[in-house]
């Protein structure tokens, strides 16, 4: 039932959504020619791509933690690494999404919510080096895994953070003073998410691009993304269906995008 709503919703997106040639803001047209239609193959996506293979193989079990939503796949707490990675780690096509975003923007800082296997942290850690990447994980034993895969890809710039978000995000953002990017992809309930948002809010600056994964998972997490993109900070949101981005920029007048990617 949940994959046959999830079609629907995604039917509906490309009847609505807009390509470039739809797009008015510079701002937001340099975005999507620049950024989401880049074909370049950079080598950052072959070296996490390689880890993400082997990774797919290991059926090492191990006992999770989840605070969220929870699986649609697997219900016990016994889950195996392939599975984990199969089931949480974003398709290569937004993970690389990720790193060129990054790339592209130059923020100092990336705060990442959901760390998992670490692959989308790498894309973002590797898109722009000098950025420091604070990433937090809930279940400890996941937390391990993800550490050793940062050692295997050698990354020097992420911080990886063990605990609940309740716990940890009040520290880092006043640790960090500011957010300039982040990275939304835990806890898949609306109350959660909005809450996320809010905090990371308080904190944003006009340069701030908050992305939010999965905004259609669920009517839960449509409603959420409905009160962030019409939040009053907000002037550009932009969807693309299984991702939405929000800018806080001042100088753009308050606009909503559908594109297609």
């Amino acid at each position: 039932m949940q994959n046959t709503q999830l079609a629907y919703r995604y039917l509906k997106y490309l009847l609505h959504s807009n390509t470039k040639y739809g797009v008015h803001p510079p701002f937001l047209f340099n975005l999507v020619t620049k950024v989401f239609e880049d074909r370049t193959e950079y080598p950052a996506y072959q070296i996490i791509e390689q880890l993400k293979t082997v990774l797919l193989k290991d059926d090492q079990k191990i006992t999770v933690t989840d605070y969220g939503a929870g699986s649609r796949i697997d219900s016990g707490n016994e889950r195996m690494i392939s599975n984990i990675t199969r089931h949480t780690s974003k398709p290569a096509k937004y993970g690389r999404l990720l790193f060129r975003l990054v790339r592209y923007l130059h923020p100092e800082n990336i705060i990442e919510l959901g760390t998992s296997m670490g692959l989308s942290t790498a894309y973002m850690a590797l898109g722009h080096p000098q950025a420091k990447v604070y990433t937090i994980e809930g279940c400890p034993n996941i937390s391990q895994i993800a550490q050793l895969n940062f050692h295997k890809l050698n990354l020097k710039n992420i911080d990886l953070i063990t605990g609940t978000f309740e716990d940890q995000i009040p520290g880092l953002l006043e640790k960090i003073g500011k957010t300039q990017f982040v990275f939304i992809d835990g806890n898949h309930r609306k109350k959660p998410t909005l809450h996320y948002f809010e905090q990371c809010l308080e904190s944003s600056v006009n340069d701030t691009c908050l992305v939010f994964d999965d905004i259609h998972w669920s009517k839960e997490m449509e409603s959420a993304w409905k009160e962030i993109k019409y939040n009053r900070k907000v002037t550009l949101s932009v969807d693309l269906f299984f991702m939405g981005l929000v800018f806080m920029k001042k100088e753009l007048t308050k606009q909503d995008f559908v594109i297609r990617f």
